[in-house]
């Protein structure tokens, strides 16, 4: 690893040299050696579950830019995948499931699945990265909420029409998914730390579109759960949660015991470090967009973000969401330079 680890001293809120940068979805359909490997396989799903090309996919951003944290690459969907619902994926449509959760009895029939057998895909490909590794290895999952939307709603959703409804009608049901869920998520993550992962993140990508108070009892609670039996376990591994679109709890969200939050775009960084305090790291959060304009722009917008966040300890950089994959290359390039080159200063 870099001499100072720079992220991991970021993440503990201590000072660093310059801001560490990573960029969610780094390893993708922007960078022209990933569409290469990802032709060789018949699916997305192919290309997660063989853990040479696994590997592979996450060196690949690290080989281009100076990255201060490699992702692993797989997909937020394994769980319910594991747990036997036939996850799959239709090009232009995103993922699907066979047997999406529709009744108490689906539910009931499904169990927590044993990450060192259904998903040992994953662990393996994190073996094979740890000896190439310079930097810290980001280990993830996707949030109890956010799976269960897509495990009820069969897909990707527009209204989330399907969850919302069991919400309201059926909290009990869906409170028995989304415990199962806590429970699967907290020992996928236990077992990527084991195999090696030095930080983790939990992806509550749909978090956003509850009320406050169902936010609460249906996905901060939940989180919250994941973290606290992380901490019993590995006191001092880090622990950031994202709820794209929840910058109005963020308070809420410092508050489950997380090491760091990472910030979408919605709000200037340096108003949710003045929310938030010193009490978590913050991570973010250029508008991905931002990566379609010109170099000047784009350092100038990396700029503003550093100097908003201002001269405190506990800066990560980031995207406020995912890469997109028609995406420059090279404005990567200027983004990850820029943010070094500026914070230095």
């Amino acid at each position: 690893m870099k001499t100072q680890n720079t992220i991991l001293r970021a993440l503990a809120r201590q000072p660093v040299d310059r801001t560490p940068v990573w960029l969610m979805r780094q390893a993708g359909r922007y960078l022209p050696e990933y569409r290469k490997i990802r032709y060789q396989v018949k699916d997305f799903l192919e290309l997660c579950k063989t853990p040479a090309l696994a590997a592979e996919v996450t060196l690949q951003p690290l080989r281009r830019y100076d990255l201060d944290a490699a992702i692993l690459f797989s997909d937020i969907l394994t769980i319910p995948d594991a747990m036997g619902l036939g996850l799959y994926f239709t090009e232009g449509e995103g993922p699907k499931f066979k047997k999406p959760i529709q009744t108490l009895a689906d539910i009931e029939a499904i169990t927590v699945p044993d990450p060192k057998t259904q998903l040992h895909y994953v662990l393996e490909t994190i073996d094979l990265l740890k000896p190439q590794l310079t930097i810290p290895l980001l280990g993830f999952s996707g949030s109890p909420w956010t799976l269960a939307t897509y495990m009820i709603e069969g897909g990707p959703s527009k209204t989330f029409s399907k969850i919302k409804a069991m919400l309201y009608q059926q909290p009990e049901t869906l409170r028995l998914l989304l415990e199962k869920l806590a429970d699967s998520v907290s020992a996928y993550l236990i077992a990527q730390i084991q195999a090696g992962c030095n930080a983790v993140m939990i992806f509550d990508s749909w978090g956003g579109i509850l009320t406050t108070d169902a936010y609460q009892h249906h996905s901060l609670h939940y989180m919250e759960k994941i973290v606290k039996v992380l901490k019993q376990h590995f006191p001092t591994i880090p622990v950031i949660l994202f709820t794209k679109n929840g910058s109005q709890w963020l308070e809420l969200i410092a508050d489950t015991g997380c090491d760091a939050i990472s910030v979408d775009w919605n709000i200037p960084i340096g108003n949710a470090r003045k929310r938030v305090g010193d009490k978590v790291a913050l991570q973010g959060n250029l508008e991905p967009a931002v990566l379609y304009a010109k170099p000047d722009v784009i350092k100038s917008e990396v700029k503003k973000i550093i100097e908003n966040f201002g001269d405190f300890p506990g800066h990560i950089f980031n995207l406020g969401h995912g890469m997109q994959q028609d995406f420059d290359p090279d404005h990567v390039t200027v983004l990850v330079d820029a943010v070094h080159e500026y914070s230095r200063k």
